[in-house]
């Protein structure tokens, strides 16, 4: 084992690293969310990470106790707190899949309601008793402004904010055009964005089944990795004892590091990209430029592009 002042020193030099690391993303900067993540409230965030925080705090001490080593600590912390995350986002996948499914099934129920003949004002209250709990909630407020005398238009586009989704914005889109211009053909275009709808949930399942195999591989061979290190600490040491000096330690970090670049690696390949939306809320207003707001927000507010 190491002196007390060695290890002193590589704990000294790993409170550095992630100060510089913090000091490096307060001047980058961080995107800035105006709502909880989709699907999830703040709530349920802030309990699930304080739990998991908690485990990790945990095993990152018993890894400490057992091998002596502060860098495979705080490797094993992190690697309990981004296990979820590991190898790709399969949980938030899962809920873009819903939410998309359950857009089309609503969308359906919209398209099936309108064709007995009943206007969109009815039509909308009448399909939230059978929307899926992933549209409830933004449904429930979307019928309230209704109810409140909100017009069509600035209710349907709240309502695409409040889901934010790209998918979404191609339905609600073609609501308020439904509602400014009161033309026919609203139930064949409802019958074509659910069946666009429907192809996309088909092709993004059948890719998440082949990450899926991808995503238990990698968790595998971390298992068995980190697992037969910390049985060689415990039962052969000899055979790690290179690693108890200071110079160990840093090889270790740059071992640990190599591993945490990789699963970020894999996760941002394996994380599906969606498009951009189209639906959105106005910019403010720049200096000079009073009441600007985007081109595609303008038109659907003003009826169209003049």
């Amino acid at each position: 084992m190491f002196p007390p002042d060695v290890l002193l020193a590589v704990i000294a030099g790993a409170v550095v690293g992630g100060g510089v690391l913090l000091l490096a993303a307060a001047l980058r900067g961080m995107p800035v969310r105006s709502r909880p993540a989709r699907g999830r409230s703040r709530e349920d965030i802030v309990k699930t990470l304080t739990t998991r925080t908690a485990v990790a705090v945990i095993v990152g001490v018993a890894v400490l106790v057992v091998t002596r080593w502060p860098i495979a600590a705080a490797g094993t912390a992190v690697l309990v707190l981004a296990w979820e995350g590991l190898a790709g986002g399969a949980a938030e996948e899962r809920t873009g899949m819903a939410r998309l499914e359950a857009l089309a099934g609503w969308t359906e129920s919209l398209r099936d309601t309108i064709a007995g003949a009943v206007g969109l004002e009815q039509a909308i209250p009448a399909s939230q008793r059978a929307a899926a709990p992933a549209l409830r909630q933004p449904l429930r407020a979307l019928v309230d402004r209704l109810h409140t005398r909100v017009p069509m238009p600035e209710a349907l586009r709240r309502f695409a904010d409040d889901l934010d989704d790209p998918s979404a914005d191609l339905v609600i889109a073609a609501l308020i055009l439904n509602a400014k211009l009161r033309g026919p053909g609203l139930r064949d275009m409802l019958g074509a964005l659910a069946d666009s709808a429907r192809a996309e949930l088909d092709m993004r399942r059948r890719v998440e089944a082949d990450r899926r195999s991808t995503r238990r591989s990698v968790r595998i061979v971390v298992g068995v990795s980190v697992g037969t290190a910390l049985a060689l600490a415990v039962f052969n040491h000899s055979y790690v004892e290179p690693y108890d000096d200071f110079l160990g330690q840093l090889v270790l970090c740059v071992v640990v590091a190599l591993y945490g670049a990789a699963f970020l690696w894999l996760r941002r390949l394996s994380k599906y990209e969606l498009p951009g939306r189209f639906l959105s809320e106005p910019r403010k207003a720049r200096p000079g430029v009073p009441g600007e707001v985007p081109s595609t927000v303008a038109g659907w507010q003003g009826g169209g592009p003049s």
